[in-house]
């Protein structure tokens, strides 16, 4: 079993440092603990526990270190800042994960992004050696690349010419959409095997900066703290500490602080039920505060996030995910009142919930959310049913149950705060070409919806009584069963992100081009293809047709 869970304490390949409003990230591979047997990490070269240890420095790094401003991403081997993505372990994984893999890579990518851009942490990468591929592409994540100029320090994307694959994390959409390299350039550089060094690498835009080895420390240090005095972060603040992830994991069950998960193998189903609050929102921001990472809407985003990768990695089998919630709605609001306020925490819990809404539209499984009685599906929990591909709402209540019929309350939480990767909020997206339907749903804020009224609006798929529900949902689940994986992966994502392209949506909708049919065709993975035989002094055997 893959887990998502680690600590500071249990890093073997980062190194974590803060200094006042500046925090150095270190790479420094342990080649000899790879998440699987069979290869070495050789070269700064990384797999999925590398990048989960990253995922977790990106996330302490925001909610235990307010008062870090600035981040210097560096390598602590001084030849090598990072050999990309491990080809052993490429060569020898499963094709599930390998897209896993790199959308989980390219998720953490993005967030730093978004440290740099919203939360004002912002990230700098100091090259201090070659960097390639994979390694690269974690460079540009960041907001500024300083390059050493020793006339031998490279980034390259090699993969075309060495591996017959693509960059998988984004490296060809972030050299175009986000540098801004010509378009011709790109094609060369994404083309050499040796890469582009020193000013060549500047004009191309390549990097930002480029320093002399002589003088390669001061002029990174000088850098970051240029980039810190730009933050807004506070400069003295507590932070909250990530305590360990509560998870229980039973046969046919997982469970969470605020979180349960059943799963049922005969219909290849998971059902996540979301709890709501047990108890009124804190008074205050600053009670809130002190409550740390127990506050509801905090402690519940750690939980859904890490079950959304637990069941992305472990459990491909389960291809339809059932959503539902209990608890008192009424409550959320409260939440939701401080989560508005401007304060670095509330904003924090908001882009972390952004964050992982986001990755649960782009996860390759069928979402149904179930709206019944008892449900607490308001404001920030609403966002859950408007994440999936349909919805289905109970009209009244269980026959012999004195459970009040369920209820659909929207709130501001649901008009800008949680956008989508194409920009656009879930309700925008649902009804792109509607926006009289948008400001219907804007004028109903704070109004109990029930199953006639939702389906009225438009804000769900379908409401049956309580004669049809088991039935239908039955039919429903079986007929989704029944269609090939593959083919719902490729029509779910096409349909969800409806509107605007997006620098992220475009690597998204490539990355699952590209790693469904590139990474499984023979030229790459076949017994003569180049992730088999790199580095045996085999050139490989390629099929020369175009398809």
């Amino acid at each position: 079993m893959i887990d998502f869970r680690t600590s500071p304490d249990q890093y073997r390949h980062w190194r974590l440092t803060t200094d006042g409003p500046v925090a150095h990230v270190t790479m420094a591979v342990n080649e000899n603990a790879g998440l699987f047997d069979g290869y070495q990490l050789k070269m700064n070269s990384y797999d999925l526990g590398v990048d989960i240890e990253l995922n977790d420095i990106v996330q302490r790094l925001r909610f235990e270190h307010p008062e870090v401003k600035a981040v210097v991403l560096a390598s602590a081997n001084e030849k090598i800042f990072c050999a990309g993505a491990n080809i052993r372990m490429l060569g020898g994984a499963s094709h599930g994960h390998k897209v896993n893999f790199c959308k989980f890579t390219n998720e953490t990518r993005n967030a730093i992004e978004e440290a740099s851009v919203e939360s004002g942490q912002i990230w700098m990468c100091a090259v201090n050696g070659t960097a390639a591929g994979g390694g690269y592409e974690l460079a540009l994540a960041t907001d500024h690349i300083l390059l050493i100029d020793d006339g031998t320090t490279t980034v390259s994307l090699p993969e075309v010419s060495l591996l017959a694959v693509l960059p998988g994390t984004g490296g060809l959409t972030r050299v175009t959409d986000k540098r801004k390299v010509r378009r011709d350039r790109a094609d060369i550089f994404c083309s050499m095997e040796d890469g582009v060094r020193g000013q060549r690498a500047l004009d191309w835009r390549l990097v930002d900066e480029l320093a002399p080895a002589s003088q390669f420390d001061q002029a990174v240090t000088a850098r970051a703290q240029e980039l810190a005095r730009r933050s807004d972060r506070p400069d003295n603040a507590n932070g909250v500490l990530f305590s360990p992830l509560n998870r229980e994991i039973g046969e046919h069950s997982i469970h969470y602080r605020h979180l349960s998960v059943e799963l049922d193998s005969s219909r290849r189903t998971a059902t996540l039920i979301v709890h709501g609050p047990q108890q009124d929102a804190p008074g205050s921001v600053a009670d809130a505060q002190a409550q740390g990472d127990s506050f509801w809407p905090l402690a519940l985003a750690r939980d859904l996030d890490d079950a959304i990768l637990h069941l992305r990695l472990n459990q491909p089998e389960m291809g339809t995910w059932l959503i539902k919630s209990q608890g008192d709605g009424t409550r959320i609001a409260g939440y939701e009142s401080l989560l508005q306020q401007e304060h670095w925490l509330m904003r924090e819990i908001r882009l972390f919930w952004k964050r992982t809404l986001k990755r649960l539209d782009v996860t390759s499984r069928t979402l149904f959310a179930l709206i019944e009685p008892g449900s607490c599906f308001s404001g920030l929990l609403a966002e859950l049913v408007f994440c999936a591909d349909r919805s289905f709402m109970l009209d009244g209540q269980w026959e012999q149950d004195d459970t009040p019929a369920a209820e659909l309350q929207l709130s501001a939480m649901n008009f800008g705060a949680l956008p989508m990767s194409n920009g656009l909020t879930r309700l925008e997206t649902r009804f792109y070409g509607e926006p009289q339907s948008v400001e219907q749903a804007r004028e109903q804020q704070g109004q109990p919806l029930d199953a006639m009224a939702a389906l009225r609006g438009g804000l769900i798929t379908e409401a049956y009584d309580d004669i049809d529900w088991d039935e239908e949902l039955r039919l429903l689940i079986e007929e989704r069963s029944s269609f090939s994986p593959d083919a719902l992966i490729g029509m779910e994502a096409n349909l969800r992100f409806t509107g605007p392209e997006t620098m992220e949506t475009r690597i998204f909708g490539r990355l699952t081009a590209w790693q469904n049919w590139i990474f499984q065709r023979p030229n790459a993975v076949g017994r003569q293809g180049a992730l088999q035989l790199y580095g045996s002094g085999s050139r490989p055997t390629y099929n020369f047709e175009r398809i």
